[in-house]
């Protein structure tokens, strides 16, 4: 048999040198079996009869076939079947026996190895050579050659190969039932850790979103309140000193943000975080028209409270929106008037409305690329439909329709 230059592993050794250990054994066991019940006609068994060395070497080979049980199992089984049967011409007698012990454990290791329907050939070959060599041994050995010693040497066969057989299934059995075990027990682990793996992604999609609608929303505040001052610091100082202090509230409420945000992040932080509503979009287009954004506010309320059936994730979808689109009117079209609408007066949904009138020439600006996409994301999450382009005027609309819950 071709073999790789790989040494053989303890599992490939093991079982050749047991089976050698228990036939060795079994070998020098055999001279007392002999002698307390001697059969007629049969030469005590020793190391000058012929037969000693047969089975010696029968034994050898069957070993030496053991050791590559693993690489050609149909091969070893076999082989180890056809030796006996070499024995049992040149050298019949009651030590025949010995050589079963081989058959079985190439028996087992072949199924152990191979899946039951790969053996199903070499299987009952098996059988009928083992069933021959046992009826030629008890033919050569004096035994009639009749129906009753055919029969005794089909059980025989059926016996040697059959019981391993049986008991090398019900461990690969076993073994298939741990491996799949293991392997949906890994399957699952995979399975938890992409979730985990997905909700860590979301999450940071979602900061990133939130981190992005505050630097634009304050940058842009003070980027436009740094232009003006750069126009009164000569014309008009009051108002210049004035813009300044208003940087520094737009940076310090930039830096609040941001660190309330950032301490989500931290394990010990508090749990407890203010969230915005529609009352504090007015604070926002305040905020907005102390930095200098013409923007003009409108609420058209209907027979109950504002954002009335209006739940909290929707109403912060809502303030994001409005910040955005007021943040992009500052960035990419500065100082054109701006009108935010607020419509509760249906029953079933409430509309939000971002107008520019187009009166400075737009500017591209160089942009992020989240602003809209945050929108439609934020949108999405609470199934609102969200709209945005230009106006017939020049400027830009961005309306947002919320459902309201169900009572």
């Amino acid at each position: 048999m071709k073999r790789d230059t790989q040494r053989l592993t303890l599992a490939e050794v093991a079982p050749a040198l047991v089976f050698a250990g228990l036939a060795c054994v079994g070998l020098l066991l055999l001279p007392a079996v002999q002698a307390a019940e001697p059969v007629a006609g049969e030469v005590p068994l020793s190391p000058a009869v012929v037969g000693w060395w047969v089975l010696i070497a029968v034994i050898v080979v069957q070993a030496a076939a053991l050791l590559w049980a693993k690489q050609a199992p149909r091969l070893v089984l076999v082989i180890v079947s056809i030796a006996p049967l070499v024995l049992a011409v040149t050298a019949p007698a009651s030590t025949f026996s010995v050589t079963a012990l081989g058959i079985i454990f190439a028996v087992f290791l072949a199924v152990m190895r191979e899946p039951l329907r790969r053996l199903s050939a070499v299987i009952p070959i098996t059988i009928v050579l083992v069933a021959l060599s046992q009826m030629v041994n008890d033919v050569r050995a004096g035994a009639p050659f009749d129906v009753s010693t055919v029969a005794m040497a089909v059980v025989q066969g059926l016996v040697v190969v059959g019981g391993p057989l049986v008991i090398a299934l019900f461990f690969a059995a076993r073994r298939d039932a741990r491996v799949s075990r293991g392997n949906e027990m890994l399957a699952l682990k995979r399975e938890r850790d992409a979730l985990v793996q997905a909700a860590v992604s979301r999450e940071r999609m979602a900061m990133s979103r939130e981190l992005h609608d505050i630097a634009a929303h304050h940058m842009s505040g003070i980027a436009l309140l740094s232009s003006a001052i750069y126009r009164q610091v000569d014309t008009d100082p009051e108002a210049a000193k004035t813009s300044a202090q208003k940087v520094r509230a737009q940076s310090t409420m930039a830096l609040d943000d941001l660190r309330r945000v950032i301490g989500l992040l931290r394990e010990d932080a508090d749990s407890s975080r203010t969230v915005e509503t529609l009352a504090s979009v007015r604070e926002l287009i305040e905020l907005r028209e102390n930095s200098g954004l013409p923007v003009e506010y409108e609420v058209l309320t209907g027979e109950w409270s504002l954002g009335t059936g209006i739940g909290p994730l929707a109403q912060l979808v809502v303030y994001r929106t409005i910040q955005e689109a007021l943040a992009n009117v500052v960035a990419h079209a500065p100082g054109a008037h701006c009108v935010v609408q607020v419509d509760d007066r249906a029953l079933d949904v409430l509309i939000v409305q971002i107008v520019d009138d187009g009166s400075r020439a737009p500017d591209p600006g160089p942009g992020g690329g989240f602003g809209l996409v945050g929108m439609r994301e934020r949108a999405d999450l609470i199934g609102a439909e969200l709209d945005y382009g230009p106006t017939d005027a020049g400027g830009w609309r961005v309306r947002l329709t919320v459902k309201r819950e169900a009572a």
